[in-house]
């Protein structure tokens, strides 16, 4: 049997603000359309790390990988915690073999500016065609000299130091012969994963059930695929199956897992069946209580809880209740955007929600944390940014403000950016929202030029 050399990709997940927060950068792309045409042609297995998918959780099998890989390719784009500990933990085991790639606009941090690197240009976030061409045409012949001569190269600096520098010694006969076999099967199970989200909801939720009942089983959890699975489910708006998906796993697992914690209060919200948020914000308050510092992402989570209580109190014409669950919802999204002003999302909630509220301390704090707001939404590319929650929350900074010519330039942006069936439940969320704070006509926006707004969009959502 010929085994095959294995080559270990190391990047962030998804999509990403870069190093100086101006843009956003789409990293599954740039793995689908430059890194991975690079390696398919080659006699190769290839693996991209895993542990962002667990919610931060660092497993055995990544060190694992980082030793055996006979090639290392390593994506120092943006400051990424997790990929930089691998490039150390890398250059501390292997002597050569590690391919630096970068698509920073500038140079690289000062510890490795003197590292050979593989750049690639990004416009807006972006690969383009012709990028995309000439970085698989690099790094493609990279990996094949690290292959063919890779034994006489040494690219740790800690090894061209010092000249009796020991690294890791690993013998074959020390590791698992399953391991390898074990770390393929997962990688493909998932792009069975990601493949599952665009085949529809019927065959889409088949394909992720029968993976599912592998990621946890009466043999363990297969954590790696955990947040795979998750993620896939809440692609296909599958709340009850990723509900379901999430109580199976067991409590220890779960304790564990701030993100699987998260996106089961998010499923149990989106969900709403009897007693749903209530079980979402014991969930969410419990995960603040276990931490001193408040997280944007759960206080933006249990606003969103208090916010869905809101309008389904008004609805049954619960006013004292409403305005109850209304205070609520303003004090997690205050929480959430004064932990992490970068973050938008808790910031444009807060914005409006207190021009729903309407008062006169409420439109105060809503002029005081608009420019902050729009701040951080800029920084990330605004209405020109390739990610659509980007996007789509510039245009609603547009109608909170009024300014319905930027309203309008975001309408085309958004229906751009959701093209593909997958997606367009993005354009309904948003429309879904903005129809809400329509209903509750708030202070100082022209209601003859919402309904315009609204109108279009409604318009284009089923055409």
């Amino acid at each position: 049997m010929v085994v095959r050399p294995l080559v270990f990709v190391a990047m962030p997940f998804g999509t990403k603000p870069d190093s100086m927060r101006i843009t956003s950068i789409d990293f599954d792309a740039i793995y689908e359309k430059g890194i991975k045409p690079a390696l398919t042609g080659l006699d190769v297995d290839f693996i991209r790390a895993d542990e962002e998918r667990t919610g931060g959780m660092i497993h055995v099998p990544m060190f694992a990988r980082l030793l055996l890989a006979e090639v290392a390719i390593v994506d120092v784009t943006i400051d990424n915690a997790n990929v930089f500990y691998e490039l150390g933990v890398r250059h501390a085991a292997k002597p050569r073999s590690t391919i630096i790639v970068s698509g920073k606009n500038g140079p690289l941090p000062f510890d490795i500016a003197n590292l050979r690197a593989i750049p690639y240009e990004l416009e807006n976030g972006s690969l383009t065609e012709s990028a995309a061409a000439a970085f698989v045409k690099a790094l493609k012949a990279r990996v094949t000299d690290a292959i063919a001569y890779g034994a006489t190269d040494q690219d740790s600096p800690l090894f061209q130091l010092f000249a009796d520098f020991p690294g890791v010694p690993v013998k074959p006969e020390d590791i698992d012969p399953m391991f390898k076999e074990r770390a393929l099967q997962l990688e493909a199970m998932r792009d069975r994963l990601t493949t599952s989200r665009t085949l529809g909801r019927d065959a889409g939720l088949a394909a992720v059930a029968e993976l599912a009942e592998n990621v946890v089983s009466a043999n363990g959890v297969q954590a790696e695929l955990v947040m795979d699975v998750i993620f896939a489910y809440r692609a296909l708006l599958a709340f009850d199956e990723l509900v379901a998906f999430v109580e199976r796993i067991p409590e220890d697992f779960r304790r564990t897992s701030v993100a699987v914690r998260e996106q089961y209060a998010l499923a149990l919200n989106k969900r709403n069946q009897v007693g749903d948020r209530d079980g979402a914000i014991k969930a969410l308050k419990a995960l603040k209580a276990e931490r001193s510092n408040s997280s944007s992402e759960t206080s933006g989570l249990l606003g969103s809880v208090y916010k869905g209580q809101y309008y389904e109190a008004l609805a049954n014409n619960r006013q004292i209740l409403a305005a109850n669950y209304l205070e609520n919802a303003i004090d997690s999204y205050r929480e959430g955007f004064e932990a992490d002003p970068r973050d938008y999302y808790p910031g444009i909630n807060l914005l409006e929600l207190l021009l729903v509220d309407g008062g006169d301390d409420a439109l105060a704090e809503f002029k005081r944390t608009l420019p902050a707001v729009a701040f951080a939404v800029a920084r990330l590319g605004g209405i020109k940014s390739n990610d659509y929650w980007v996007v789509a929350t510039a245009f609603e900074l547009a109608v909170l403000a009024n300014d319905w010519s930027a309203a309008a330039r975001g309408v085309p942006r958004m229906l751009g950016l959701t093209e593909d069936d997958k997606d367009k439940f993005k354009l309904m969320s948003t429309l879904d929202n903005l129809t809400a704070i329509r209903s509750r006509n708030p202070a100082g926006i022209d209601p003859a030029a919402f309904d315009e707004i609204l109108s279009q969009l409604r318009e284009n959502q089923t055409a």
